[in-house]
């Protein structure tokens, strides 16, 4: 009997995972990943970065429309709104991380709740099937980076959603709209060719466009697949082609469906308490710690001009070394930044990244002071990194703290009462209370859900209350997932 390709294995797993593979841990663990990405998606929609975006995607229509996140009277065609949604999610680099390092969420999500809205509604799509397609969207991004030592790391080269997320993204749809075994292997092969985008344009208004372009990519991969385009059968096999991305790639066939193990299971992914690179987490709770030595009153920090110096010991990652930020996404990628910002304020939230903020005088003058150290020890992995902060005062008095976990980090998660205070937060910028409570119902019970349009209809925002009244009647105990075009 042939072995299956690498590349034949991942179709096979896309094509042939199904509502019963799913455990309770990854309905609870994804469902905390689907309230996270709505709750930083709606934030988003208020930044520059997405209002270009949309102005932009104005210029295309279609018979077919989906939601754009928190706008009642704004549509676009679904491979547009999963775009602008994805761009929102990681706009301020608010959304969650995973291990190896990716941010998984945002590339999947906003095309299936793009997909409910924009096919045909018979038969319904459900929670179930929602939950599902997100997770074989998150899994494939996960097995492919897997495959590679270089992805274990901070990347240096290219930002892994704009290539592990592009197939996620393909993946998602793929098994959303029921391809068969054969356009699931094409759509992987077209998303490879629409896949990766450079490190360098981390910290600028187009890193959020990496999120967009994967989502909508995905998707586009797969509506050519539907069509009959045809890729490399081995794309996932060759060193030319996914292992292009990716130096060591050594790829290897999926299990069989009958001993599938979910990685989602097995790794959990991080949550952050404030939109910035999840390697700065560990910089504010060093700083956090180490300013308690500084508080000489009930919160009055020492002045500033007593403070000699500050030194930073972290892994050696160069587009998170910033020492003078000039703009929010220069900040929210600058250890030194939040490193000062939080001894100032005691804390990092989502107004510090504000130019008022970043450029206070007091910010600029601690800045002068930061130096970066890199231990040998100290890996540029988001597992085992750690923060070492040292500040020595002009008398020559030095305090020393260190942090090896923050708060929201998968070995320290977040409480689910602490998730959802920051959806709260966040989605409240955009919706009326009563619409941001009704989605952490909807979330809380996706798996009961009937049809997903209970869903759709609430991330449309405001407008649209009374139609979501209707609620209650949309939840079914217990739920049997349909079949959907198993034909194409």
């Amino acid at each position: 009997m042939m072995l299956k390709s690498v590349t034949e294995s991942f179709a096979s797993m896309i094509h042939g995972l199904k509502v019963d593979h799913l455990t309770d841990g990854v309905i609870r663990r994804s469902k905390r990943m689907i309230l996270d990405s709505l709750g930083v998606g709606f934030l988003g929609t208020g930044t520059e970065v997405f209002h270009k975006v949309t102005q932009y995607s104005k210029i295309y229509s279609s018979n077919n429309s989906s939601t754009v996140w928190g706008r009642p009277d704004f549509r676009l065609p679904p491979t547009y709104a999963a775009f602008v949604n994805g761009v929102a999610v990681h706009s301020m680099d608010f959304d969650d991380t995973w291990h190896p390092a990716t941010h998984p969420s945002g590339a999947v999500l906003p095309v299936l709740t793009a997909l409910s809205e924009a096919l045909p509604q018979t038969p319904k799509y459900s929670g179930l099937d929602l939950l599902l397609a997100f997770n074989v969207g998150i899994e494939v991004q996960g097995r492919l980076m897997h495959f590679s030592k270089e992805a274990k790391d901070i990347p240096k080269r290219f930002h892994p959603p704009s290539v592990v997320g592009t197939l996620g993204s393909a993946a998602a749809a793929s098994k959303f709209l029921g391809l068969s075994l054969t356009k699931c292997r094409e759509a992987l092969a077209i998303a490879v060719s629409h896949a990766g985008a450079p490190i360098a344009n981390a910290a600028t208004q187009t890193k959020p466009l990496h999120i967009g372009n994967a989502a909508k990519h995905g998707m586009e991969a797969t509506f050519l697949a539907m069509l009959g385009l045809q890729g490399n059968k081995q794309i996932l096999d060759l060193g030319s082609g996914f292992g292009a991305f990716y130096a060591n790639y050594s790829p290897k066939a999926l299990p069989s469906l009958g001993s599938h193990i979910w990685l989602l299971d097995q790794q959990d992914v991080a949550f952050k308490s404030f939109p910035a690179h999840l390697a700065t987490h560990w910089v504010a709770d060093a700083a956090a710690a180490v300013r308690k030595h500084l508080v000489f009153s009930e919160r009055a920090l020492l002045p500033t001009d007593h403070i000699e110096k500050i030194v930073l010991r972290i892994p050696d990652v160069q587009y998170v070394n910033r020492p003078f930020p000039d703009s929010e996404h220069e900040a929210r990628h600058s250890f030194q930044y939040v490193a000062c910002a939080t001894l100032l304020d005691g804390s990092v939230t989502v107004p510090s990244f504000n130019s008022q903020q970043i450029n206070r005088p007091q910010v600029r003058e601690l800045l002068k002071k930061v130096e970066l150290e890199h231990p040998p020890d100290n890996l540029p992995s988001f597992n085992t990194l750690y923060c070492e902060i040292s500040i020595t005062l002009k008398d020559g008095t030095t305090f020393t703290e260190r942090s090896d976990t923050f708060y929201g980090h998968w070995r320290k998660p977040l409480s689910q009462e602490d998730l959802q205070k920051k959806f709260q937060a966040n989605a409240s910028k955009t919706l009326s209370r009563d619409t941001v409570e009704r989605l952490i119902t909807v979330i809380e019970n996706l798996e009961d859900l009937e049809d997903c349009s209970a869903l759709t209809t609430l991330l449309k925002g405001p407008s649209v209350q009374e139609e979501a009244s209707q609620l209650p009647g949309m939840f079914s105990f217990p739920h049997t997932a349909s079949p959907r075009l198993t034909n194409i």
